[in-house]
């Protein structure tokens, strides 16, 4: 917080020494990564305390001898424990200002009543400061705080598997001493050493703030399940569905004429396919498989990023007001976050905002219309326009003469032509018709919307669509970290 969020995404070491061990934390990013070691040493401000305690004790002679102090608090672990506090009291009043104390006295009297009243002086100077440090102990394994500190500090260096950390974070009150960010610097020599104000203080607030922001956190999701639990959301895209309706078929049906009617009637022509009636079947197969490609997807993409921009705007309206009542940015919840500036520059796969595959009646109904406009019905709309159509064939001229147009198609469907009378139609006759055949399937899918199958297309519709934009707001919502404001 001294720094400034920035340093948020640089790498950090936070080395907590407290009074029985001294953690260490990678964080990167603003998230702690998992080194390869334990990250905990038995190492602590409270082996100093002992040294101080046992100076003291050993020191004190007179009236009350040290040896009746060292039997009471070898009697009495109250006593000791409240002795031990008084030395940690009187080590952190002299690291708070060492200068200061080197040349004043720091000491203090601790009054031990117990059997009787007892005096224990205790006492820091340089010399007791060398001796907390360099004196091997038995609890290290023979060896001194200083040891086992700086071979700690090297073991976690060797542990990090990605950069070495920029700065290091000292917390606990013996993270005041001088000694200990000098021997950080040594092992971290291109890091910047930090310590607060109160560093024995620094995880007693860190665990308050924490508190705090898992409660925010906690409403913060609560309120937007509430929200996601309405039917909010499916208002809003029930209110659009007809827009998308329009955008998806405006973006399939010419890609399909091209790339699917066009090759089935050149099959036709070919001979590959005997009888006309024959191509209604093939095409509506061909349409179903195409509709299923990662082409006819990626077709989708741009119309769905299009229809989905003011259905976004629109639930912000609800969930802004939710991100600042609980002090989170606006964007954590902004579908729109998930696009860039530019249609044409979309952040993510936007076809998977929601399942297109799902929406099966909306294709069934596609591939119906067309079928039907280009095969059905009056039979040959793509065929018999102009005098460059069919019947400029002999063997349809006949047909004609004899039956008439209307019984001259349903019979014409019928026909096994041979592929010298199929050759008399050519491709730009398909081609001439295409455009008029586009806007007479996107017209008929639009009124079809209006008659049998609008409710229970836009039913599934709705509640897939909504489904899958209340998953995407619930998982943003999981990963949203309230600020430290």
């Amino acid at each position: 917080l001294q720094v400034g969020y920035d340093i948020l995404s640089k790498p950090v070491l936070v080395i907590d020494i407290g009074s029985s061990t001294t953690d260490f934390a990678y964080i990167m990013g603003g998230k702690e990564v998992e080194m390869q070691t334990a990250g905990e040493v038995f190492l602590g401000g409270g082996i100093m305390d002992e040294i101080l305690l046992e100076e003291a004790v050993a020191g004190s002679g007179g009236l009350f001898g040290g040896n009746k102090v060292q039997e009471i608090l070898a009697e009495s672990e109250p006593w000791k424990s409240y002795c031990e506090f008084a030395a940690r009291r009187l080590k952190e009043k002299y690291f708070s200002d060492e200068e200061y104390w080197q040349e004043n006295d720091c000491s203090e009297t601790v009054m031990i009543y117990y059997h009787g009243r007892h005096k224990l002086k205790l006492h820091m100077d340089r010399g007791t400061v060398d001796k907390m440090l360099e004196q091997k102990s038995d609890k290290l394994g023979g060896r001194s705080f200083h040891e086992v500190f700086t071979a700690s500090l090297k073991d976690v260096r060797d542990h990090i598997s990605g950069e070495q950390p920029e700065l290091l974070f000292l917390t606990g009150g013996v993270s005041k001493m001088r000694e200990i960010r000098d021997w950080c610097q040594e092992v971290f020599p291109d890091a910047v050493a930090i310590t607060g104000m109160e560093p024995e203080f620094s995880v007693s607030r860190g665990l308050a703030w924490s508190g705090r922001i898992d409660d925010d956190l906690r409403e913060f999701r609560a309120e937007l399940q509430k929200f996601t639990s309405s039917e909010t959301v499916e208002h809003i895209v029930k209110e659009h569905i007809n827009e998308l309706y329009h955008k998806a078929v405006d973006a399939l049906v010419d890609p399909i004429l091209e790339q699917v009617a066009m090759p089935v009637f050149d099959r036709w022509r070919n001979g590959e396919i005997g009888k006309l009636a024959e191509t209604e079947e093939v095409m509506q197969r061909e349409i179903d498989a195409w509709l299923r490609t990662d082409e006819a997807r990626e077709l989708l993409v741009k119309p769905i990023t299009s229809w989905l921009r003011p259905v976004a705007d629109e639930l912000e309206d609800h969930t802004v007001p939710i991100c600042v009542a609980h002090n989170v940015p606006y964007t954590a919840l902004s579908l729109n976050s998930y696009f860039a500036a530019s249609e044409l520059d979309i952040k993510v796969d936007v076809k998977n905002v929601f399942a297109v595959e799902e929406i099966t009646l909306m294709i069934d109904s596609i591939i119906s219309i067309i079928v039907g406009l280009i095969c059905g019905g009056s039979g040959v709309a793509l065929l018999s326009g102009g005098p460059g159509g069919i019947l400029a064939g002999i063997a349809a001229a006949l047909i004609l003469l004899v039956l008439g147009k209307d019984k001259m198609e349903e019979a014409l469907l019928q026909l096994d032509l041979p592929r010298t009378a199929r050759k008399i139609l050519p491709k730009n006759t398909f081609k001439s018709r295409r455009s008029s055949v586009s806007s007479g399937v996107k017209k008929a899918f639009y009124e079809s919307l209006e008659t049998e199958k609008n409710e229970e297309i836009t039913s599934r519709m709705v509640d897939e669509i909504s489904q899958q934009i209340e998953q995407c707001l619930t998982k943003m919502a999981e990963v949203v970290e309230i600020p430290l404001g």
